[in-house]
């Protein structure tokens, strides 16, 4: 059903898409299943909010799902979930995750037409989490940082809901520095830098106190300060903003699709056949001052980070959040380090490194930083160039 969804967030990246596309958007199962078959993976359903499709057509998808791929899975807001959805997560083995910015007020952003319906809504949400972990299938989260949930008053209760949330059997939380589409939002809801790392080393801290329940970004940084980027984010992965390699989308008749964050004005552009890493290789040579990494020591590891969060809205310049990153690997940085371990930022095989990484966006080609390690373990005379 497109980007249709039965709220409105007031900071949703998909807006600009809201505001030119056909409301009445048809879809064609039939088509749909040949497009996936084509694409050859797994597949998960997204919005908008993706529970507005009748169950009916949810269990035909789910049902065909696990019969050709074992597994299924759906992004939602969790405010439409009902005993039978929960039902059909089970039986047809749905992983599901659930988009949620804390409790009551906390939740605010997330607009449904009215305070009242707002709220409701997020009870409904809240109900939802709660009754997937009884039923021993607890969602994935993602939470999107805002002054509506974020700002150091507000961390306390954002604190006493995610150990409520891992005492219930939440594990694992995706945390999103907010993006923004419009000055007016960022005026109203952004965060400054000193906002954002504020509230990332408060839960950083957090995680450490907690039984089960992750931050994958945390995880994530350490992982690439060790060099190890096959299971991280596809924020971390030199995403080709018209090709978008980890987003590969299927809309209603079938056809291809990119990820929505990089459809700045409402375009949803054609897939092209052929990757380019042009980004990442001016990114690569131009100075900082002018929007650019050059010199950055941590560049292998997050080359600018998603386009969809890029200067000036702009997937040519670095991301807008450079600083908080920066921070935040710095912090991964001095962990390594007192642990007793180089971090890739400091490994005199990095500027090796970074060069094939260069070279191989040059011939359309994205290399994994494991196997670039692999290259120079094989190779040990190389890790000094």
């Amino acid at each position: 059903m497109g980007v249709k969804c039965n709220i409105a967030c007031q900071y949703c990246y998909q807006h600009p898409q809201r505001d030119v596309e056909d409301k009445r958007k048809p879809y064609d199962m039939e088509r749909m299943k040949k497009a996936i078959l084509k694409e050859g993976q797994k597949f998960t359903l997204f919005g908008g909010e993706a529970l507005m499709v009748p169950l009916e057509d949810l269990e035909e998808l789910w049902s065909w799902g696990l019969e050709e791929f074992g597994v299924n899975s759906v992004q939602t807001n969790g405010s439409l979930i009902t005993e039978e959805h929960i039902d059909l997560f089970i039986k047809y083995k749905v992983q599901v995750g659930v988009s949620m910015d804390g409790p009551d007020a906390l939740n605010d952003v997330r607009w449904a037409g009215s305070l009242e319906r707002t709220r409701e809504h997020t009870q409904k949400s809240q109900w939802a989490i709660e009754r997937m972990c009884a039923k021993g299938i607890p969602p994935a989260m993602i939470i999107t940082l805002h002054k509506g949930n974020a700002t150091a008053d507000k961390l306390t209760e954002m604190d006493r809901w995610l150990m409520d949330l891992d005492t219930i059997g939440v594990n694992s939380v995706r945390l999103h520095l907010m993006e923004v589409e419009s000055e007016t939002l960022r005026e109203t809801y952004h965060l400054s830098p000193e906002e954002n790392l504020h509230a990332l080393t408060h839960f950083h801290r957090l995680e450490k106190q907690m039984k089960q329940l992750r931050f994958d970004i945390f995880g994530e940084i350490k992982q690439l300060q060790n060099a190890e980027d096959h299971q991280v984010s596809c924020v971390w992965k030199a995403c080709d903003p018209y090709t978008t390699a980890a987003v590969s989308g299927v809309e209603g008749e079938g056809q291809r699709s990119n990820c929505g964050r990089t459809n700045k004005e409402g375009i949803e552009f054609v897939k092209a056949p052929l990757p380019s890493y042009s980004r990442y290789i001016a990114l690569y040579h131009t100075p900082q001052e002018a929007g650019g990494c050059k010199g950055c020591r941590f560049f292998s590891m997050c080359k600018g980070h998603c386009p969809g969060t890029s200067l000036e809205g702009d997937w040519r310049f670095r991301t807008e959040h450079c600083q908080v990153w920066k921070k935040m690997f710095e912090l991964a940085e001095e962990e390594a380090l007192a642990e007793g371990k180089t971090p890739l930022s400091q490994h005199p095989a990095r500027p090796y490194l970074e060069k094939r990484l260069v070279e191989g966006w040059s011939r359309g080609q994205n290399y994994a930083l494991q196997s670039l390690i692999r290259e120079l373990a094989q190779k040990p005379q190389m890790a000094t160039v």
